[in-house]
């Protein structure tokens, strides 16, 4: 039975792009999410159409953008790391992992949301799915969380098959939409219907060493 969830993603939009359905239908039935944010999407490309941000505003906004999406989809919890967008990969691996494994201890999440390292796209997606996981795999079989690995890479079904979970978030798109909404600096010139009827998820399996 899920009791808790952590989700842990490296840029304010990445809980709702890619598991905010999830994330809903999770705080709709109660159960608490917590969100472990890497960075502030410093250096994301898309400043507005117009353009309503520079470079030095842009984390701000993106912070403030954060806080409206996850307020849209009920998470009730944020810890910012504070790291600088894509540079992840560059930080210190022990240190992260050190921190990350604290965090979940304190959580003491039922279900981690991450991404699978690997399969991911951006180079920060893949690094902190990976660290993620290395402190997942760090606490003892028992102790272990399940872990939904969510991955995007074009190779991902043919490497590791089709997803263990597929999601119907049909109920929750409107508050999905909503969370997509209030990513406006980041929204703006997607698609965004692609991404209101369902979500996938690996479920990513230890050695249980």
């Amino acid at each position: 039975m899920t009791q808790h969830v952590l989700v842990v993603f490296p840029h304010p939009d990445d809980e709702t792009f890619g598991c905010g359905g999830t994330i809903a239908l999770f705080a709709k039935s109660g159960i608490p999410v917590t969100y472990v944010c890497a960075t502030l999407g410093q250096m994301g490309r898309n400043i507005g159409k117009p353009f309503f941000a520079t470079r030095e505003s842009l984390p701000h906004i993106r912070e403030a953008e954060l806080e409206g999406a996850c307020k849209a989809l009920g998470i009730q919890r944020v810890i910012k790391l504070g790291l600088w967008d894509k540079m992840i990969e560059f930080e210190e691996p022990e240190a992260l992992i050190a921190r990350l494994g604290q965090i979940i201890r304190e959580v003491n999440p039922s279900l981690v949301l991450t991404h699978y390292p690997g399969y991911a796209v951006h180079p920060d997606h893949n690094a902190l799915g990976n660290l993620t996981i290395q402190a997942i795999s760090r606490l003892s079989p028992e102790e272990r969380p399940l872990v939904y690995a969510h991955a995007f890479d074009r190779m991902a079904r043919e490497v590791l098959g089709e997803p263990d979970i597929v999601n119907d978030i049909s109920a929750v798109a409107e508050v999905k939409l909503a969370a997509i909404r209030a990513h406006k600096s980041q929204s703006q010139l997607i698609p965004i219907e692609q991404f209101l009827k369902q979500e996938s998820f690996w479920i990513y399996r230890f050695d249980n060493k």
